[in-house]
């Protein structure tokens, strides 16, 4: 898993630094990464946060020091001083944030969005490549309804890792996925319809994006940041929606002009709202995506995984990808996702491209 990562994801090159985040349980990976990156002539620095800080400075923080990270956010997306970004997931509890204070997790995210957006630039800019990634623990295998060992297999089965070249079924799947990339260039408009969607929006001008593992491990979906007013319509998300550790359930969303004028959930209302309030792009959606990973059979509750499983769609409010086109800023990006493997259709410029969860082009 470190190999692919190192040597494919982000593809370390003699002489680059590379940032390493993570939680102390996910030290055998990290070590792991680190070797792969001396063996490739660079360097990393690690980052292994312990379990439960984060807790302490949303409780004790002052205002001050929510507002003000540590430099080391900034450096970590400095040019010349670091090339590349990893980002492992390792929670021991993915509940620890649930009765935290909505308004002072704001505040942080929104110190942090400097950061973020930095990131997204030199990431267009092809200076800076980063891949988020997952080391298995007992608390994602509890939200899987698995045991450990299962969701480790799970993991690496979406990773393709088992496989004895998983380099070549990625970059099969990249190859897969541009025949659908190809075909959606130049098109203009996008509709999507079907029980749980109404949706029509722009996307002229904006370029989808291939993910084949190299951005996200595992991957496969393709996706765009839409005109940032084109967007019409409604869409009901079956799947639970997940961020900072909150579930909310039953969340439809309404657009006009782009904007979310209309916002319930059946369970977390109040949060979903206090989120899309944050700051004035929160309102607004940056990516447009497919998932595209049949390998992903199950719902994880786990954001990485669920994205990408093959005949759901996803979007997310807040902040888009600048190498998609999008224009979008926040210190949000929440991405929702909607089954659309029954009775849904989706058209460019009125052709129909994607049905009923499969390709059809």
């Amino acid at each position: 898993m470190a190999s692919v990562i190192v040597n494919y994801s982000i593809a370390v090159k003699p002489g680059q630094m590379v940032y390493i985040w993570s939680q102390a349980p996910a030290a055998p990976l990290m070590l792991e990464l680190y070797k792969e990156v001396l063996k490739a002539g660079g360097n990393a620095f690690m980052r292994a946060d312990i379990p439960g800080a984060q807790e302490v400075l949303l409780q004790y923080g002052s205002e001050w020091a929510l507002k003000n990270p540590t430099p080391v956010e900034a450096l970590s997306v400095e040019e010349g001083k670091f090339d590349a970004y990893i980002r492992i997931g390792a929670e021991t509890n993915t509940r620890r944030l649930t009765s935290a204070d909505p308004d002072r997790m704001q505040l942080v995210q929104t110190a942090l969005r400097p950061s973020l957006n930095k990131r997204m630039e030199r990431s267009a800019q092809g200076t800076y490549n980063w891949c988020v990634t997952l080391f298995p623990t007992d608390a994602y295998a509890m939200d899987s309804d698995m045991n450990l060992a299962e969701f480790t297999e799970f993991v690496f089965g979406a990773c393709m890792v088992n496989d004895p070249d998983p380099v070549a079924r990625w970059r099969e799947m990249g190859a897969r996925q541009q025949t659908y990339v190809d075909f959606l260039k130049g098109k203009k408009h996008i509709t999507v319809k079907g029980p749980n969607v109404d949706l029509s929006l722009s996307v002229e001008g904006r370029t989808f994006m291939n993910s084949q593992g190299l951005r996200n491990f595992p991957d496969g979906e393709i996706y765009t940041g839409p005109v940032e007013d084109s967007v019409n319509g409604w869409i009901r998300y079956d799947y639970p929606c997940i961020y900072q550790g909150r579930e909310v359930q039953g969340v439809e969303l309404t657009f006009e002009h782009g904007r979310v004028t209309r916002a319930t959930a059946k369970k977390g209302e109040d949060f979903l709202i206090k989120v899309l309030d944050t700051d004035h792009g929160a309102r607004t959606l940056g990516e447009f995506a497919i998932g595209t990973n049949y390998g992903i059979t199950r719902f994880s509750r786990n954001i990485l995984f669920d994205e990408k499983i093959g005949g759901t769609m996803h979007m997310a409010v807040g902040s888009g990808y600048p190498d998609t086109g999008a224009k979008n800023k926040s210190a949000v990006h929440w991405d929702m996702i909607a089954d659309v493997k029954k009775d849904t259709t989706f058209t460019a410029d009125g052709l129909v491209f994607y049905k009923d969860g499969k390709f059809v082009i």
